[in-house]
């Protein structure tokens, strides 16, 4: 795989030698999430409680240019795991994307991410879990199958949370979003438009959160991050085929 890393405009970009960009960091706000697709990855804070993230275990499968893992790790002060099958990736984030070293709270695990998931079966040891796993041609997600999703099931703690990057020339969306809902068997599905770049974020969470509840942290998240957590709500609202309660 061919990395290729450019700068612009005060970005730097992460590409595997085509013109889709894998990861994005701003050069001088190295934590901060960039890519639009990123951003809404992280709609999974609706369903929990920020005074309780330092205590929960957030696992990314993918890593691209590190950006939702120092994002956990040095935003939200959570313990974060990424998974990446290519060691190149993990160099090219310690050494150009600011990602910082395995310590207390972060672990970079160099394997296959659907190996990982089967290996943790059972463990019930992750609350949050981002699906963002592509190989260099992006024709569709690199693991998208319905006993993958079973795998992801079997090691999420109750109430988890599941965010998954949908994209690529290949990807019918509507396949895909079945097979999350027959591997995860969640309470709460939320399928968000394309961004302009066309990925499709899906949110599945197992647990029930009443509107107010959602309201209101999305107030608290907007002020907190900066994140656009109302117009996460607002989509949803104004798409209601593409969510489910």
């Amino acid at each position: 795989m061919d990395i290729v890393i450019t700068e612009t405009e005060g970005f730097r970009l992460l590409q595997f030698g085509t013109h889709w960009c894998q990861g994005a960091m701003r050069i001088d706000a190295p934590d901060q999430l960039e890519l639009e697709y990123a951003v809404r990855m992280s709609a999974w804070l609706l369903f929990h409680d920020a005074a309780s993230l330092p205590g929960k275990h957030l696992v990314t499968l993918g890593l691209g240019a590190g950006s939702l893992t120092k994002f956990a790790y040095r935003v939200l002060g959570m313990q974060a795991t990424a998974v990446e099958i290519d060691a190149g990736v993990i160099d090219a984030c310690r050494t150009h994307f600011m990602l910082p070293p395995d310590g207390h709270g972060l672990q970079v695990v160099h394997a296959d991410a659907a190996w990982f998931m089967a290996q943790h079966r059972h463990e019930r040891s992750i609350d949050v879990l981002q699906v963002d796993a592509y190989d260099a041609s992006v024709e569709k997600p690199a693991i998208d199958t319905e006993a993958f999703y079973a795998d992801c099931r079997a090691s999420l703690r109750e109430g988890a949370t599941v965010a998954v990057n949908l994209m690529g020339r290949g990807l019918d969306a509507g396949q895909s979003v079945a097979r999350i809902r027959a591997g995860l068997q969640p309470r709460a599905v939320w399928q968000f438009p394309p961004t302009e770049a066309g990925n499709v974020v899906v949110i599945a969470h197992d647990g029930e959160t009443p509107p107010d509840m959602l309201a209101a942290r999305a107030v608290e998240i907007e002020k907190r991050w900066g994140l656009p957590a109302s117009d996460w709500l607002a989509m949803v609202r104004r798409s209601p085929d593409r969510a489910s309660p």
